[in-house]
C-alpha cells in the first residue's frame, strides 16, 4: 500500500481531493516503478487537483505533473533498480497519474537520470518550472544574449519559472530586472540576484505604442497576455523572448511591428514533450548555472496533505518560489 492524494469527481460534477492509501495493482502500466520521494506544486497541479479538474479527463485520478525518487523495478535496461532519476512533463499528473504518491509507475523514455552533484530534493526544488526556466535562457542565449548586452526582464519573477530564471540569470552574470506585482517580494528577488524590480503596474496596460524605448536586451515572459505585448515594443533591436506561461491570459494583443522594425524573436518554449538530449543537457546546465544556495531560498515544504490548499493558492498568485513537497512526510 502507499499514500497518494487523489482526485475524484462526484455524481454531480464536482471534484474532490483527498490523501488516501492505494495498493500497488491501481498504478497504471509502464516499464518502470519509483518509490517517489518529492515533487513540486505548478500551475497545472493547481488545475488539476481545484474545482473541475482542469486537464483531468479520468477520474480518480492521482495529479504531480514532476517527481524525483529511486527506481523499484524496470522492465528497460536503460534502468535498474536503486538508480535515481527525474520526471517532467510527458503529461503525466494530467492524461498519467503522476508525482502526487509514494509510488508511480511511467514509461522509461519519460525518466531522466538524476544528474551526479544534484539530490531529489534539490531536483524538485527545480521542477518542471525551473527545468522551463533553464530551457528559456538557453533559448535566449542561442539567440544570441550575452551578458553585458542591457537588462534582461523577467515577468512574474515571484513565481516558480520567475524565481529560477531570475537566480540562474544572476548567476551567469546578466542584470535582471524583476516584475513583480507584490513589493514585500523585493528582498526576495534582490537574493536572488535581481537588482532592479519593475511594478507589474508598469507593462500591465495594453500597448499604446507598437514601440517604445529599446529598453530590454531579453526577456523570460512566465505572463502572456498584455504584459508581453506590452514587453515586445520595449525589446532592444535583435532581441528575443523567451515565453514560457500563460498566467496574464493567451491572447496577445499585439501588433507585428515589433518583429518587422526591430527583428525581435517571440521563442516558444515547451517543457512537456522535450527530446531526451534536451532534457538531459538542460539537467546538466542546472547543476553548474543554478546557485544551489539560492535554490533552498525559494523553498516551501508541503505534505501530500496540503496540496489542495496550495493549489487554490498557485492560481490565484499568492505562492511565492518552489513548494516541494516530500510525499513520505
Amino acid at each position: 500500500m502507499f499514500k497518494a492524494l487523489v482526485v475524484e469527481k462526484d455524481e454531480d460534477g464536482k471534484t474532490h481531493a483527498s490523501v488516501q492509501e492505494l495498493g500497488e495493482d491501481r498504478l497504471p502500466e509502464g516499464d518502470v516503478t519509483v518509490d517517489v520521494e518529492y515533487s513540486t506544486l505548478n500551475y497545472k497541479d493547481g488545475l488539476c487537483i481545484g474545482p473541475g479538474g482542469g486537464l483531468v479527463r479520468t477520474y480518480p485520478h492521482v495529479p504531480g505533473i514532476d517527481f524525483a525518487g529511486t527506481v523499484s523495478a524496470s522492465d528497460d535496461p536503460r534502468f535498474a533498480p536503486g538508480d535515481k532519476v527525474v520526471l517532467t512533463g510527458w503529461r503525466v499528473g494530467e492524461a498519467w497519474w503522476g508525482g502526487y504518491a509514494q509510488k508511480a509507475r511511467v514509461k522509461a523514455d519519460w525518466l531522466v537520470p538524476l544528474p551526479e552533484g544534484l539530490g531529489t530534493r534539490q531536483a524538485m526544488a527545480v521542477g518542471t518550472a525551473g527545468f522551463t526556466a533553464m530551457l528559456a535562457v538557453m533559448a535566449l542565449e542561442a539567440q544570441g544574449l550575452k551578458p553585458g548586452q542591457g537588462p534582461v526582464l523577467v515577468t512574474g519573477a515571484s513565481g516558480g519559472v520567475g524565481s529560477v530564471a531570475t537566480a540562474i540569470l544572476s548567476r551567469l552574470g546578466y542584470e535582471v530586472a524583476a516584475v513583480t506585482g507584490r513589493p514585500e517580494n523585493e528582498a526576495y528577488l534582490t537574493g536572488l540576484g535581481a537588482t532592479r524590480m519593475v511594478p507589474r503596474a508598469d507593462l500591465a496596460e495594453t500597448v499604446k505604442r507598437p514601440l517604445e524605448a529599446e529598453t530590454w536586451a531579453g526577456c523570460v515572459d512566465a505572463v502572456g497576455g498584455a504584459m508581453l505585448a506590452r514587453v515586445l515594443g520595449q525589446m532592444k533591436y535583435g532581441a528575443s523572448v523567451a515565453a514560457v506561461g500563460l498566467a496574464g491570459g493567451a491572447q496577445l494583443p499585439a501588433t507585428v511591428v515589433p518583429f518587422l522594425l526591430r527583428g525581435v524573436n517571440l521563442l516558444g518554449i515547451d517543457s512537456v514533450m522535450r527530446p531526451y538530449d534536451d532534457r538531459v543537457a538542460a539537467w546538466q546546465r542546472i547543476t553548474t548555472d543554478l546557485p544551489l544556495d539560492k535554490l533552498e531560498a525559494m523553498v516551501e515544504p508541503a505534505t501530500l496533505a496540503d496540496l489542495p490548499e496550495l493549489g487554490a493558492g498557485i492560481l490565484n498568485g499568492s505562492v511565492k518560489g518552489r513548494v516541494v513537497v516530500d510525499v513520505n512526510a
